[in-house]
């Protein structure tokens, strides 16, 4: 009989198994067991003897891999898979699977989201409001805040995978032009692409939608934030680790860029001091959301869909 433990069932809302017939279990026979959280030095104990763990976010390490000499499958309830060590996980022979593509629709939408907010100002005009400044006018308005057209205006994608290309898809329907970023450092372009640099230069928005390596960790940084326009907006919705933070939290102070919106920050959650959080405290061009843009119900439905699908197949393909 399998023993599956599951490490971290709080990183997903408790809706999605209290919904009835939304969440189901593997078919195989099997002991299940869940915590909420799960901290790094309770993986081994929770995880002794299991042979399928299912987890978010929860750090899988080398020397924690080669203590479970059980573990056969790693089901990631993600489609990031950073928080494993791969190579470790392939080496001792455990397999690994992730849900790609399950969140498309809400992360895509959500940075449209974003590029409104922005471009409108939102956060400025719902600050104003808490202090009453709408109800001291002499007036029916006022115009303190820029608002901007989102039609005409560039769009420059760096990550043209599902999400980024579904970004383009809809940005396109709002009347934007959408370029996409060659990889940092690639001199000849793959069609349809332009070089990095020239894309930050030219972009009205610009998107970060690529996964976190040692190639795009702080993409965007102090020399790269030199090149975007004062005029322009960055938008991360992928990892945190692709924005070098202080760089970002100063160009924001200084508006040497007009905005950012972020759903993710290189730790999380933030600690208090964390530079951008300060600056959202105080300044209406950043707007924060707490890496939620993949929350969306049809997207949590998907996922854990796939994820019990993944152990069935494995089952049925490893004969357990």
């Amino acid at each position: 009989m399998l023993k599956i433990t599951f490490l971290d069932k709080g990183a997903l809302p408790e809706t999605i198994f209290l919904k009835k017939n939304s969440f189901r279990r593997p078919q195989c026979r099997h002991e299940w067991i869940e915590y909420s959280h799960t901290s790094p030095d309770q993986v081994i104990e929770r995880a002794k003897d299991s042979h399928v763990i299912i987890t978010n976010k929860t750090l899988l390490t080398r020397d924690m891999l080669s203590a479970l000499p059980a573990l056969k499958l790693i089901a990631v309830t993600a489609t990031g898979m950073d928080n494993v060590d791969l190579e470790a996980a392939r080496e001792l022979g455990i397999a690994v699977r992730n849900v790609p593509g399950y969140s498309t629709q809400a992360v895509s939408e959500h940075v449209i989201a974003m590029i409104f907010a922005l471009k409108h100002s939102l956060m400025a005009w719902y600050h104003d409001q808490l202090s009453d400044r709408w109800a001291s006018q002499p007036q029916f308005t006022y115009f303190d805040h820029p608002v901007k057209d989102i039609a005409g205006s560039t769009l420059g994608i760096i990550g043209a995978g599902a999400i980024g290309r579904e970004v383009a898809r809809l940005a396109q329907a709002l009347g934007m032009k959408v370029i996409f970023a060659e990889r940092r450092g690639i001199a000849l372009c793959r069609s349809g692409y332009l070089p990095f640099e020239e894309v930050l230069r030219l972009a009205d928005v610009i998107s970060l939608n690529c996964p976190l390596n040692t190639h795009t960790q702080h993409l965007i940084n102090a020399d790269t934030l030199t090149l975007c326009k004062p005029t322009a907006f960055i938008i991360n919705t992928a990892r945190g680790g692709l924005i070098d933070e202080r760089a970002l939290a100063e160009a924001l102070r200084q508006r040497r860029i007009a905005g950012a919106a972020l759903d993710c920050l290189t730790q999380e959650p933030p600690e208090k001091d964390n530079p951008l959080m300060a600056v959202a405290k105080t300044q209406p061009n950043l707007l924060i959301t707490p890496h939620i843009a993949w929350t969306s119900a049809s997207s949590l439905q998907l996922l854990m869909e796939k994820t019990i699908e993944n152990i069935d197949e494995y089952v049925q393909q490893n004969g357990y």
